[in-house]
C-alpha cells in the first residue's frame, strides 16, 4: 500500500491568536487521526514561551512543528503602515519565506475548525494554477460583481483564509517587488488588503473550490441551506464539510457569538483546554 504523503499546514499569526491555533490543531487531529502533519508557523516575534506551548501540543499529537520567524529586512521596500503591517504579506509571499524544498502547503486562518478529512483537498490537482481557494458568494453573484468592478478582474472573489499553494509555481510567478508596488499604487482602494491583492494580481491563477466543503462561512448556515434546496442541513455539514471558517468580526471564543456553530467551537476549545492548556 502506498504511503500517504505528509500534510503540511501553514499559519501566519501573532501571539494573540495562539489559543485559536491550538483549537484548530485539536480539530485537525481529532478528524484526521491517520495523517502525518507538519505545521509551519510564520511569525514576526512570538515569545519563546508561546511557541513552546504550541510545540508541546504538536509533540503530543505526533506533529512536527517548524517556527518561521520572518526577517523584517525582507520587507524593507514594502509599503508598511499600521493598516498595512508586514504580516499582511505573509501568506502571499510564503513561497519565498518558507524552505525552498517545500512544493505544496495548505494555508489556514486560525479562526477555523477542521471537522472532516483534509486529504481530498491536499491531493487536489491544481492543473497549473498557483492556488486553490473558495469564494463566499452567498445566494447571489452581487458580491462577486461588486468586487470584479472594484478590482478590475473577471474571476470570482476568493477568500484567502484557506489556500492550497503550489509553492514551486508560486516562486516562479509571484515577485515580491510586484506585490509591494501594487500595494503602494492601490492602497486607498484596498478594503481587505491581502485578500484584495491576491484576487487582483492572481485571481486568474486560482482553482475554485466548493466553499460548502472547503471554506464554509459559519455565519451563513441559512444561505447554504436555501441555495442547496435544503440539502446542506446540519447533518450534511457535520458529515461532509471539512473546513468551518468563523469569518467576520463576531468570533466564537468571544462572549455573545450569535451564530449556529459557536457551540461546536466551544467543544473543541474545551477539548484543547483539557489536554493542552498546561
Amino acid at each position: 500500500m502506498k504511503k500517504r504523503d505528509t500534510i503540511r499546514l501553514l499559519v501566519a499569526l501573532d501571539q494573540n491568536y495562539l489559543p485559536q491555533l491550538q483549537v484548530l490543531l485539536t480539530s485537525v487531529a481529532v478528524n484526521n487521526p491517520e495523517e502525518a502533519v507538519e505545521l509551519y508557523l510564520m511569525h514576526s516575534g512570538i515569545p519563546a514561551e508561546g511557541l513552546a506551548r504550541v510545540e508541546r501540543q504538536c509533540r503530543t499529537l505526533g506533529y512536527a512543528m517548524f517556527p518561521v520567524q520572518v526577517d523584517p529586512a525582507f520587507f524593507k521596500d514594502a509599503p508598511v503602515t499600521k493598516r498595512y503591517p508586514q504580516e499582511m504579506y505573509y501568506r502571499l509571499l510564503a513561497p519565498h519565506l518558507l524552505p525552498g524544498n517545500l512544493n505544496r502547503i495548505l494555508y489556514l486562518d486560525p479562526d477555523i475548525l477542521v471537522i472532516n478529512s483534509l486529504r481530498p483537498l491536499w491531493e487536489t490537482e491544481l492543473d497549473g494554477n498557483l492556488f486553490a481557494a473558495a469564494s463566499h458568494t452567498g445566494l447571489t453573484e452581487f458580491a462577486n460583481d461588486v468586487n470584479r468592478i472594484r478590482l478590475g478582474t473577471e474571476s470570482d472573489y476568493f477568500n484567502s483564509g484557506v489556500l492550497l499553494m503550489d509553492l514551486s509555481e508560486c516562486r516562479k510567478e509571484i515577485v515580491p517587488d510586484d506585490v509591494f508596488a501594487y500595494s503602494a499604487q492601490h492602497r486607498i482602494g484596498l478594503l481587505l488588503p491581502d485578500q484584495d491583492i491576491l484576487n487582483a494580481m492572481y485571481g486568474n491563477k486560482i482553482l475554485p473550490l466548493n466553499d460548502l466543503i472547503w471554506n464554509y462561512d459559519a455565519r451563513n448556515y441559512n444561505s447554504y441551506l436555501l441555495s442547496s434546496s435544503g440539502k446542506a442541513d446540519l447533518d450534511y455539514v457535520i458529515a461532509h464539510t471539512a473546513i468551518l471558517h468563523f469569518c467576520g468580526r463576531a468570533k466564537p471564543w468571544k462572549p455573545g457569538y450569535p451564530y449556529r456553530f459557536g457551540v461546536l467551537y466551544k467543544h473543541y476549545a474545551h477539548l484543547t483546554q483539557k489536554q493542552f492548556a498546561k
